[in-house]
């Protein structure tokens, strides 16, 4: 199918004036074939919706409307908002342009959708955290392809005893398979950031039974916010913490990095009882 025709994005970047915002954590990517890639990554996407956060100019949004995806966005910065009103312009009826902050609005789409976004990097945990979050399950997003730093991505995707395995491992882990789906070089974007890039690519699974998010984002804040520390010391704080360690058979002269999903779900199980 024949695609409509839209100007380069470097030129749309110096039609409308536009330069990245250190502030709104933006980086730009230009390669079209690289966009293309990522929003390959859910699978066929022709006719399915896909919320964006943070497009800028509209780079990955062509891709995912070449994709034939039916496409929402939202962006917090109104100078793009011309451009992105051209590629609404050029694909009638498929794209949705709401100005508005991510972190205090809602995906208004039905479910199921899937969420695919070069994430801001200030706000992109943050983002997967209220993604993640909720006591209903599964959500209303039937998978996640999100751009973060990555150092961030390869702390959502560790395994148990690695250096990044951490709260951010627990809570995507505990109820969705997380994979990093590729790395970025920072050659790609404009302006270069300082640290390389990965696209992970998350799918909700059933969520353990018994077991309160709320909950379970207490027992990892707690531990892995003293990481080096033995769990009796750094849970000890934490009311009934102790006892669950001792009811799960979880030794407590164990640290925080030693402990499985599982074993966190598990302890999280008997807190949230």
């Amino acid at each position: 199918m024949s695609q409509p025709a839209l100007a380069p994005l470097r030129e749309v970047i110096a039609k409308h004036g536009l330069s990245a915002s250190k502030a709104l954590g933006q980086n730009f990517l230009f390669d079209e074939q690289l966009l293309d890639r990522i929003a390959a990554v859910p699978g066929d996407l022709d006719g399915a919706r896909v919320y964006e956060v943070g497009p800028g100019p509209g780079g990955l949004t062509r891709a995912l409307l070449r994709a034939g995806a039916q496409v929402s966005v939202i962006e917090r910065d109104a100078r793009c908002l011309p451009a992105l009103a051209e590629i609404a312009e050029a694909y009638p009826g498929k794209l949705a342009v709401q100005e508005g902050d991510a972190l205090a609005e809602q995906p208004p789409l039905a479910a199921p959708y899937h969420i695919v976004s070069n994430l801001p990097y200030n706000v992109g945990t943050a983002l997967l955290v209220r993604w993640l979050s909720g006591e209903s399950w599964p959500p209303d997003w039937a998978s996640c392809t999100l751009m973060f730093q990555k150092e961030v991505a390869d702390r959502i995707v560790a395994e148990p005893g690695s250096s990044h395995y951490g709260r951010l491992s627990v809570l995507a882990q505990w109820r969705s398979s997380a994979r990093l789906a590729m790395k970025v070089h920072r050659s790609a974007f404009t302006p270069p950031p300082k640290v390389m890039s990965a696209v992970v690519h998350l799918v909700p699974t059933p969520a353990p039974e018994g077991v309160r998010f709320a909950v379970l984002e207490k027992l990892t804040a707690a531990a892995f916010g003293q990481r080096r520390k033995m769990l009796r010391q750094s849970l000890k704080a934490l009311p009934g913490a102790l006892d669950a360690l001792e009811a799960a058979g979880i030794d407590p002269t164990r640290r925080a990095e030693t402990l499985s999903v599982d074993e966190f779900v598990s302890v999280a199980r008997l807190l949230s009882n």
